[in-house]
């Protein structure tokens, strides 16, 4: 088993970052909450031109043939980011879930950007991401996928405390669906928690990477608020549960990409091990950042209530930490 990053995986990761850091700023970001449909205009095309779309797509499939290993850092800079759409839905299970599916296709099209795609699933509750910019979603029922056009669906639009992250409940007929009858929702739901745990790693560096430029430039009594202890002492926490939930995720990663090598059973277990970490560590990172930023933090001018929302909703998405350990504690019987 091998747990570090191949060179090329690192220049992808790199090239993907300087992406988002160009095309995806805070500025940016607001653009798309103001916006109708809440996209950062160009960013979408930008990312299915680079081919991060079609990652997990075959290459007959006009894919590029990779895996989650490859997926789940690109995932991370995305929540760095605080991309508002739907990429982890999108490229990491409904792509996958297609091509299994036997929708071919469709997944061509979800590869290419022609379409978007977003997910509901029962592990996920009945709200769903971006559905109202979706071109085509992938649904759970009676323990079942299906894919469905938008429209052919009826949307009921719901409340959310993170603007970027529009939320709708969903209801279909079959009849005007297509079956996934070879996808598996076990595969597709462990697909979408790793997703859900990888970002949560990227908002929580974002978090302390922003909270420590912040201590390190407000004063108080004559020097930096960052060099009291207790600050320090915060952020060290920090710091000590995003370094232990990463690798954590990136094992995730590889038991999901490993389907001939990891049960499902095993595999569950490892991606419900690596949420409940990652649910610990964004909450950490939100709570010290607002501590540490005071009232600010929290003012909707400011730009860290971004990140703040996104690690509130991530870390409750698809279960939360408590949910997580309990899985992880019926898996090894305890």
């Amino acid at each position: 088993m091998r747990f570090s990053f191949t060179e090329e995986q690192d220049m992808f990761r790199d090239t993907i970052r300087d992406l988002l850091s160009n095309r995806c700023s805070p500025s940016d970001i607001r653009v798309g909450i103001a916006s109708d449909d809440g996209r950062v205009p160009g960013l979408w095309d930008a990312l299915a031109d680079m081919g991060v779309l079609a990652m997990l797509a075959p290459e007959e499939a006009g894919g590029l043939g990779m895996n989650e290993i490859d997926m789940v850092r690109v995932l991370e800079e995305a929540g760095y980011a605080g991309f508002p759409e739907p990429l982890g839905e999108h490229a990491a299970v409904a792509v996958p879930a297609l091509v299994e599916g036997g929708a071919e296709h469709l997944a061509s099209a979800a590869a290419s950007g022609e379409i978007t795609c977003t997910i509901g699933l029962d592990a996920g509750g009945p709200y769903i991401v971006s559905a109202r910019i979706a071109d085509l979603l992938v649904l759970e029922q009676a323990g079942r996928l299906w894919a469905v056009p938008s429209d052919a669906a009826t949307f009921t639009e719901q409340p959310s405390i993170d603007a970027t992250r529009r939320l709708t409940t969903v209801e279909f007929d079959t009849a005007n669906a297509t079956l996934l009858d070879a996808a598996s929702v076990g595969m597709a739901t462990d697909r979408a928690i790793l997703s859900a745990s990888a970002q949560c790693l990227g908002v929580s560096r974002r978090l302390l990477d922003a909270t420590v430029e912040y201590v390190s430039q407000r004063h108080q009594f004559g020097k930096p608020v960052g060099s009291y202890q207790a600050v320090k002492h915060h952020l060290a926490n920090v710091r000590i549960g995003v370094e232990f939930a990463a690798p954590l995720v990136y094992r995730a990663a590889w038991s999901v990409a490993s389907p001939k090598s990891v049960a499902p059973a095993d595999r569950s277990r490892d991606v419900s091990m690596a949420k409940a970490l990652a649910s610990d560590a964004v909450d950490a990172a939100c709570r010290a950042a607002l501590q540490c930023h005071g009232a600010i933090g929290y003012t909707i001018e400011y730009d860290l209530q971004i990140w703040l929302k996104r690690g509130w909703a991530l870390s409750a998405a698809w279960g939360d930490a408590r949910r997580h350990r309990s899985l992880v504690a019926d898996a090894i019987g305890v």
